[in-house]
């Protein structure tokens, strides 16, 4: 079976050249060969619209919401979208243009990125203040809303890439263990939301995931944080857990093993994301020592493996975002040898 590699979604720029560039990066390094998952790069440094927050909410189209300076707000309305929203929506299909352009004949697997409904839900405010987190009518609002978006951004890159063999729907978490852990700050910074409960974190997780398995996509949840809830995840659905190698303590590494076994996918994020001297010889013997330590053998659970970067490129230069994907590659073909 084929180990595989990726990335995480981010990439270093500020305008669309930098965009474009990063799509055939993308598909120059990854979509070559069996070894090879590209995805949809995003570029933040173009502004709130472009990040990963307002990319997002650009797709949700049953929520209103402007840009504050301090952040993404809904707007209470539900009128026609406010300007900066429009603008993250109009940003995105542009994005989307470009990669149909590129990659319409793309035969292979290719892979998409959201933002989870529980980062949004911390990251969001209402429109009297205070994040989504703290109204549990808001958070099932947003994450059934989300569902919806990914159901119709789904449709909308099936498509532009008719070719694709596979689609794989990213759901970026990397708030989820601090809303699991009370670990979120209020508005005022003085306090801590409340913890979320473990099943209706699930609830929420399972209404976005069964939206992408409805529309034909395989779903996978990255989280580049400690304390990934890995049995969770899986638990409500999701076929691939993305995580940081570096960050998991012994329970993570007991439950990526677990997710092998079962043969579930774990992309381990072991590239580095800024300048490193890193070869890919001491990448490999990582892995292969990881594996070994858990007591997996290569050879059967290669298929369910991906490597990829640590987390996403934006605070990369370009020379080291090209190199990080150029590695991950040269890791998986290694681990296949």
């Amino acid at each position: 079976m084929t180990v595989r590699a990726t990335g995480i979604g981010s990439f270093p720029g500020d305008t669309q050249r930098d965009f474009d560039e990063a799509v055939a990066l993308v598909l120059g390094e990854l979509g070559g060969d069996e070894h090879g998952l590209p995805f949809l790069p995003e570029v933040p440094g173009r502004g709130a619209p472009a990040g990963m927050i307002g990319r997002t909410l650009g797709l949700v189209t049953g929520l209103d919401v402007d840009l504050q300076p301090g952040g993404w707000r809904l707007t209470g309305t539900s009128g026609a979208p406010a300007i900066d929203q429009r603008r993250a929506r109009s940003q995105f299909a542009q994005d989307l243009d470009g990669l149909e352009e590129r990659a319409s004949d793309h035969a292979g697997p290719f892979k998409v990125q959201v933002t989870g409904p529980w980062t949004l839900a911390a990251n969001v405010e209402r429109p009297r203040g205070d994040r989504i987190l703290a109204d549990h009518g808001g958070r099932r609002e947003l994450a059934q809303a989300l569902a919806e978006a990914v159901t119709d951004h789904l449709a909308d890159v099936r498509r532009r890439l008719p070719a694709a063999t596979e689609l794989i729907l990213q759901i970026d978490e990397p708030a989820l263990p601090a809303v699991l852990a009370a670990a979120v700050p209020t508005a005022s910074g003085f306090g801590r939301h409340r913890a979320i409960h473990p099943p209706e974190a699930s609830q929420a997780l399972e209404w976005v995931i069964a939206a992408a398995t409805e529309a034909g996509a395989t779903p996978w949840v990255h989280c580049c944080a400690p304390d990934v809830p890995i049995g969770l995840l899986r638990g409500a659905g999701a076929r691939g857990v993305m995580v940081d190698l570096g960050l998991l303590d012994a329970t993570g590494h007991d439950a990526a093993g677990e997710a092998l076994e079962a043969g579930d996918t774990i992309a381990l994020g072991i590239v580095p994301t800024t300048d490193d001297a890193t070869g890919d010889a001491p990448l490999v013997e990582r892995v292969r020592r990881w594996l070994d330590m858990l007591g997996l053998d290569p050879e059967q659970v290669g298929g369910s493996l991906v490597i990829s970067p640590a987390c996403g490129l934006a605070g990369a230069t370009p020379g080291w975002s090209r190199r990080a994907l150029e590695l991950s590659r040269l890791v998986a073909r290694s681990l296949d040898g």
